[in-house]
């Protein structure tokens, strides 16, 4: 095994110092004025973060608890619900739903590909909701969601965007572009580590809320949202995590938010020239938007699942392999969150080293790295 890691994956990302050193400070009683005004705090950051003026709901628990929450608390039985996929992440959704006892019409796409807004606006006429993803890790696809709004505004159903691995790395206004639901989670641009969900939810989605729901006990919406009006919680929360997200939401905004997603941009930027100048191909799309995650196609007859052992045991260089009918064909890097120039370099440099102890190598021997290195010295890159 490595004597070092280099955690360089799509989630969980690497914790800042200073969110470690919020999380260490002395525990805090979750009924204490201390926590309240912490909470407060959290709370209001929050909402900025996802560019709301509604509060954000905050539940203990992964990402996907939030999902669970939407699809708990905004549909009642006997409800049409549209579910748009194309990768893991959307297929979350339709599993959840199926949990519920509904059976959701769906859009897929290939896996890969960007979601179509009118083929969601079409068949999401007459529908409660309609459930898609903005950043989808499995394929480093960043969805469209803007769009997706607009197109879908005329029909009247309410749109759900799971924002768990996007919300503080690239653009996502809430209330401009008129999203009804946006879930998150802490551990991915955001800097925290996992175990905090969260939910904006609209006045119309409350609206749609006020139907009665599905069966749900520690995700309910408006439990939680009585309970934050008193600067509380319904049950103990994750007094550590609430403190280290506090930190990270404060070192986002010192940074700025469009700073932080041009960050994320120019360090996705190097990670796709860097693995073209290897002579790999890429899975995720070659352009901006695709900021979040950088999906690698694996050369013939070399296993990605293989390729993310040997980084991880080897060298101590976590990535992240692929999931469902990519698992073994591609590897995805991360850069998002508490990320830099020298991440990328890293994951460059690791993923040659380990293709060339396969069999595989690259044009030049460190060509990936170079070619970041390239990029990072060039001052026009930085404005990306």
């Amino acid at each position: 095994m490595a004597d070092k890691t280099y955690l360089i994956t799509p989630g969980p990302t690497p914790i800042p110092p200073e969110v470690s050193a919020a999380m260490a400070l002395p525990l805090l009683h979750h009924r204490s004025p201390d926590f309240k005004l912490l909470l407060t705090q959290t709370l209001a950051g929050l909402g900025r973060v996802f560019a709301t003026a509604e509060p954000v709901l905050m539940f203990a628990g992964s990402g996907t608890s939030a999902m669970e929450s939407a699809v708990a608390n905004l549909l009642s039985p006997g409800d049409r619900v549209l579910v748009a996929s194309a990768g893991n992440f959307g297929e979350r959704w339709v599993k959840i739903v199926q949990a519920y006892g509904l059976e959701p019409e769906r859009v897929v796409q290939e896996w890969g590909e960007r979601l179509d807004p009118d083929l969601i606006a079409e068949r999401g006429n007459g529908c409660a909701a309609v459930f898609v993803t903005h950043s989808e890790t499995s394929t480093g696809v960043v969805h469209d969601v803007r769009a997706i709004a607009e197109a879908l505004r005329p029909t009247g159903a309410a749109l759900v965007v799971d924002a768990v691995s996007s919300l503080g790395g690239v653009e996502l206004a809430t209330d401009a572009w008129g999203i009804d639901v946006v879930v998150a989670g802490s551990q991915k641009a955001l800097m925290t580590p996992p175990g905090l969900a969260f939910a904006s939810v609209s006045e119309r989605a409350w609206q749609l809320a006020g139907r009665g729901g599905l069966p749900r006990f520690t995700l309910d919406w408006r439990t939680t949202r009585d309970a934050q009006a008193a600067s509380s919680t319904p049950f103990t929360p994750p007094v550590t995590l609430v403190a280290g997200l506090n930190a990270a939401i404060g070192m986002l905004e010192r940074e700025g938010f469009e700073a932080a997603w041009r960050r994320n941009r120019r360090l996705a930027l190097a990670a796709r020239e860097g693995v073209k100048a290897i002579g790999l191909e890429l899975f995720s799309p070659d352009d901006e938007s695709s900021a979040m995650v950088t999906a690698v196609r694996m050369p013939a007859g070399i296993d990605g699942q293989h390729v993310y052992g040997l980084l991880r045991d080897r060298h101590g260089v976590v990535l992240a392999g692929g999931q469902g009918p990519l698992r073994g064909h591609v590897i995805r890097i991360g850069h998002m969150g508490y990320m830099n120039e020298f991440d990328i370099i890293t994951a460059l440099s690791a993923l040659e080293m380990v293709l060339a102890e396969m069999g595989y190598h690259a044009p030049v021997s460190g060509a990936g790295a170079a070619r970041a290195v390239e990029l990072f010295s060039r001052p026009e890159t930085a404005r990306v």
